[in-house]
């Protein structure tokens, strides 16, 4: 089970599908929603690329060797340079942590940044809108 704050919701964007919204303000700091995950092993993981569920799984376990699959809104939140949230992987609990890292006022998409570390800056499996 996931556990989640009081008013998200997933709604459709303008340029992304569907995205996660909050209906209530969230400060900084807060998280946003404790995501238990599907993991499966690394045969899996190349077979994932050929599927549609390609956009919506996590690379987990220490070596990132692992794939997962978020419950919740947790495979839902849309990618943005400029993330008004982030996330932290639990491999012992099997959990993804969402926290704000921006107030939010009610109405705003969630965003997370899919790049895997900070420094990092190579390029995503799909263009910017």
């Amino acid at each position: 089970m996931s556990t989640h704050i009081p008013g998200l919701y997933i709604s459709s964007t303008s340029d992304r599908g569907r995205g996660v919204f909050t209906a209530e303000p969230i400060a900084t700091g807060d998280i946003i929603e404790i995501c238990h995950v599907i993991v499966f092993p690394p045969k899996d993981l190349e077979k994932i690329h050929e599927t549609y569920l390609h956009d919506y799984y996590f690379l987990w376990g220490e070596a990132m060797d692992h794939g997962a699959i978020a419950l919740g809104y947790g495979s839902l939140y849309n990618h943005s340079p400029e993330p008004n949230a982030e996330y932290e992987l639990d491999f012992d609990d099997q959990v993804i942590t969402i926290h704000c890292i921006r107030a939010l006022l009610p109405g705003e998409e969630i965003t997370i940044d899919y790049q895997p570390d900070p420094d990092y800056k190579g390029k995503l499996w799909f263009e910017l809108k």
